[in-house]
């Protein structure tokens, strides 16, 4: 192969030349560049010739001199996740806010995000809510409301009394005016959300998590140092199961007592720290009368609170019992989700109370702490979820 390598070349290259002008020759074909410069500077030699001799011809006329330097542009270094963060990503940073709509709900302008995950979502307005000092709830464990568990620290009620719904609750006292809570949940998967839910968000915005997330209990540290109230999610069988499944803890509709003891202890056992429980998906799950009851009984022994979505609104049980009337962003657009929020605003002053739940999503985070920077001048009062147990049904 190498041999015929050579010869192919030997072939592109004739034979040499023999005399010097032949030579010569034949080195400025073969270098065209070295004719082309020579020329240029042949002609530069002419016209500083022709200057010297005859003089500069554009001498007399204006001229200015500008001083050029390349621009180095600054490099600041930041770590993968705060790449990723909101003040970095600016999903609202061409957004014109336009104030309050004629009802009295935040309002916003057209436009167009795209969110991390590729998703496209209608939005409209400018509205970045700001990261806000912490407002730090006692840390947890709180002596005495826990107990060793076989997959870790589980709740209880204390000896004298004290119960976690109420001890790990976010306190709440009444202004007089109707109330309106507000959980946001799926936290602790996506760490960019989390955060942006635990810093952006007002103190009585209730938080729920994932069991399965990582350095759970990191997070619900963290929320707590915010000032928010915590839940753990508990995933429930959803119709559609097993093809729509949330995980391999999820609590099955034909689950018995022990089957439901031994998933709920392992759930329970994720972190300390929170108040209560909220379900996760669970249509499905809330048909079984005899599983509900297992789960609402083992609640009830534990001193916790059951927040539901809607889903289990006509069920009792727990400790403590709330339900959300409404989710504000199954429909992921902020026109959407306002008009949700003001549906919230107005049950409230008419009940006195209304509770709302939402998803992590960015537009939710960002759509939700603007509406709540406005709520106390339209006659409202931002309470946690737990305010809402007194509202429990029957």
């Amino acid at each position: 192969m190498f041999a015929k390598r050579q010869s192919v070349l030997a072939a592109q290259a004739g034979s040499p030349p023999h005399s010097r002008k032949e030579r010569l020759m034949a080195s400025l074909k073969a270098r065209p560049q070295i004719v082309v410069g020579a020329a240029g500077l042949c002609l530069l030699g002419l016209v500083g010739t022709g200057v010297a001799v005859l003089g500069d011809p554009m001498a007399g006329l204006p001229t200015a001199e500008a001083r050029l330097s390349q621009r180095t542009p600054a490099v600041d270094a930041v770590s993968g996740e705060e790449a990723f963060e909101f003040g970095g990503l600016e999903f609202y940073q061409d957004l014109e806010s336009q104030g309050l709509d004629g009802e009295g709900a935040a309002g916003f302008g057209d436009a167009l995000i795209t969110l991390p995950d590729g998703a496209n979502v209608s939005t409209t307005g400018t509205f970045s809510a700001p990261v806000r000092q912490p407002d730090p709830l006692p840390a947890a464990p709180i002596a005495g409301l826990h107990q060793p568990g076989p997959d870790g620290p589980l709740p209880r009620i204390a000896t004298d009394g004290r119960v976690p719904a109420q001890a790990y609750a976010r306190p709440f006292r009444s202004n007089g005016k109707p109330a309106v809570a507000l959980v946001v949940g799926g936290l602790g998967l996506n760490a960019v959300t989390t955060r942006a839910a635990i810093e952006r968000l007002p103190p009585e915005v209730t938080l729920s998590f994932v069991p399965y997330a990582e350095g759970l209990q990191r997070w619900i540290d963290m929320a707590r140092s915010y000032g928010h109230e915590v839940l753990i999610e508990l995933p429930m069988e959803p119709t559609g199961y097993p093809d729509n499944d949330p995980g391999p803890y999820t609590l099955l509709a034909n689950s018995n007592a022990d089957d439901v003891s031994v998933k709920l202890d392992w759930l329970l056992s994720r972190a300390v720290g929170y108040y209560g429980v909220t379900n996760y998906l669970g249509d499905r799950f809330m048909t079984s009368d005899a599983a509900v009851t297992s789960v609402m009984s083992q609640l009830r022994q534990r001193g916790l609170a059951f927040v539901d979505d809607g889903t289990f609104s006509r069920r009792s049980g727990a400790f403590a019992r709330a339900t959300a009337d409404r989710v504000i962003d199954e429909e992921q657009s902020p026109t959407a989700i306002l008009r949700q929020l003001h549906a919230l605003e107005v049950q409230a002053k008419t009940d006195g109370a209304a509770m709302g739940s939402g998803f992590c999503y960015p537009v939710t985070v960002e759509v939700a702490a603007r509406w709540i920077a406005g709520l106390n001048e339209r006659g409202l009062q931002l309470a946690p979820a737990s305010a809402m147990q007194r509202r429990a049904r029957a």
